[in-house]
């Protein structure tokens, strides 16, 4: 990342950023009149990009000492669904954030939209259009060229009102006829070429059922809302720029001329390796090509949350990315690195062998099982001590050994003396290996001398490797989440392709420690990573553990 992308006063919690001058300029000395609300339409889960909205809205209100609303934008009846808006809701709590009372629906305003389209046809400032799609994208014109007025912009009031009534009791078919606002075909700006404000859909709505039969478009609710509920200033992603002179036109004509919204945009979230589309996450869902929306892998704050990232995390990196006007990709290392900074100190380690190499320790007694004590984390001491099983057979990682050590190979080989972490030093004496020469076992002598903690200060060794008993241990299955795509700028279409090794799963042996871990309980697996343990699979007689980061990163904070 570069250092641009992290600096002083882009924050979301630095009032010297560009939103916070408006805020101010505004406000003067009474922000905490600030109204802000988070407008997620309910088409599908919240992913990291709404999670830097979330944080923004909500941030600034409590900055402040002013207010946030939550409010589902549900005017699509065809896409929404209440799973989603239950999503959401759990999504903005698990952050941090509050809407108190303040909870509202698009869908509530209906009748309110519906009587000040009543008015902009009265006032000569709507008509019914008959012109299809396509018809209608042929009269707009382009970005080059001017649009041309509708066949059907003069119809009379008298005509509007009558058809505006018809198209609402469900005389007409879908597609056959829209309400539109009546602007400038002329416009330099497209969207003020007459834009369509409300359309026929003959679609249940997840709160008002089969009432309407007509919609409004979100270019006409969304302005509306916002005045309604007070908002004070509407926060939006950049695409909306252009949007900003037909939200004032909708706010001014439909009677909310006396202290309206502000409208602001900033740079949505862009972010290495990672689909911040809802539609491509959905497809992903419905291909079953992820274990649904709550995949660990997804960027959705419930796959984050499964993943095991915590608010504190994601709020931290929210605030480090800060806001700005210029879109930029943000490197995914950052959220790993505000993880890695959040857990270090909060998580007990563990030791976990993911791939497992058998030791046997000749010259220690047979079947004695030694408990040893050993630190759960150096940076916490409040976290305290566990104890540890030591015995004859343990298993280390198969990456700790190796026949014909290359250099500075400071791990277990031939003739080579290592300590094993808690408990003793050990010298691998000889290997064991099967028929297609493939060294399966291993072994070693051990000096009794050199417990760890009992005070031995003789010589010394570079290497500390971690184990697990071989007969006193837990099993489990490991999952390692890798970047779910992979960014790929030699594709044509534009298209991420997802990672073929973004998921790889591993039969773990752990520590006993392990056996009375909680779903959604986080450790850390020494030299390995952060875990936690899978709230969805995760059963009585079956211990599943998704990585939630590695220890170390190429990602270098600047």
């Amino acid at each position: 990342m570069s250092e641009e992308k992290i600096v002083e006063n882009t924050g979301l919690g630095a009032t010297g950023n560009f939103i916070h001058s408006y805020v101010q300029e505004d406000l003067g000395e009474n922000t905490q009149k600030i109204h802000t609300r988070f407008p997620p339409e309910p088409n599908g889960y919240l992913h990291i990009g709404h999670a830097k909205s979330i944080c923004l809205n909500f941030g600034l209100a409590n900055l402040y000492g002013g207010k946030c609303n939550l409010r589902f934008d549900d005017t699509n009846p065809a896409k929404e669904d209440v799973e989603y808006v239950e999503s959401i809701k759990e999504d903005v709590k698990w952050l941090g954030f509050d809407w108190e009372d303040r909870l509202y629906f698009a869908s509530s305003y209906f009748q309110t939209y519906y009587e000040v389209a009543i008015k902009l046809i009265k006032e000569g400032k709507a008509f019914v259009c008959d012109l299809n799609a396509e018809e209608m994208r042929e009269y707009r014109g382009s970005l080059n060229a001017p649009g041309k007025e509708s066949p059907y912009r003069n119809r009379s009031v008298e005509e509007n009102l009558d058809l505006f009534e018809r198209m609402k009791v469900g005389e007409f078919p879908d597609g056959s006829r829209t309400l539109r606002a009546k602007i400038d075909v002329t416009s330099p700006n497209i969207n003020m070429r007459d834009p369509v404000i409300y359309r026929i859909a003959h679609a249940t709505h997840h709160t008002t059922g089969d009432e309407w039969c007509i919609y409004p478009m979100y270019d006409f609710a969304h302005p509306l809302e916002d005045a309604i509920e007070g908002i004070t200033h509407s926060i939006c992603t950049m695409e909306f720029e252009d949007h900003r002179p037909l939200y004032d036109w909708v706010v001014r004509e439909g009677g909310y001329e006396v202290a309206p919204p502000r409208q602001i945009e900033f740079a949505r979230l862009g972010m290495t390796n990672t689909v911040m589309s809802k539609r491509k996450l959905r497809a992903l869902v419905e291909d079953s090509l992820v274990d649904g929306w709550d995949d660990p892998r997804m960027p959705t704050i419930s796959g984050l949350r499964r993943r095991g990232y915590t608010p504190e995390a994601i709020r931290d990196f929210c605030e480090r990315i800060g806001v700005a006007k210029a879109n930029s990709v943000v490197d995914g290392g950052l959220l790993d690195y505000c993880i890695r900074d959040d857990l270090k100190t909060k998580t007990s380690a563990i030791m976990a062998i993911l791939d497992p190499l058998k030791v046997v320790i000749t010259n220690y007694p047979e079947g004695q099982v030694e408990m040893l004590e050993v630190e759960n984390n150096p940076e916490n001491e409040v976290l305290g001590n566990r104890t540890m099983a030591f015995t004859r057979e343990i298993y280390i990682e198969q990456e700790d050994f190796m026949e014909e050590p290359v250099k500075k190979f400071f791990r277990l080989a031939p003739g080579k003396e290592v300590r094993l972490k808690g408990a003793y030093f050990v010298t691998c004496t000889d290997i064991i290996k099967d028929e297609a020469g493939n060294v399966v076992e291993v072994h070693c002598t051990y000096d009794p001398e050199t417990k760890s903690g009992s005070g031995f200060t003789g010589r010394k060794v570079k290497g500390t490797l971690h184990w697990v008993s071989a007969t006193e241990n837990v099993k489990a299955t490991v999952r390692l989440y890798d970047h779910m795509m992979l960014d790929n700028p030699e594709d044509p279409t534009g298209n991420m392709i997802m990672n073929p090794t973004s998921l790889e799963i591993k039969e773990g042996i752990l520590e006993m420690a392990a056996a009375e871990a909680k779903k959604g309980e986080r450790f850390q697996f020494m030299r390995n990573g952060y875990y936690i343990v899978d709230t969805k699979d995760t059963t009585e007689d079956h211990l599943v553990f998704n990585r939630i980061v590695s220890l170390k990163s190429s990602f270098k904070l600047k």
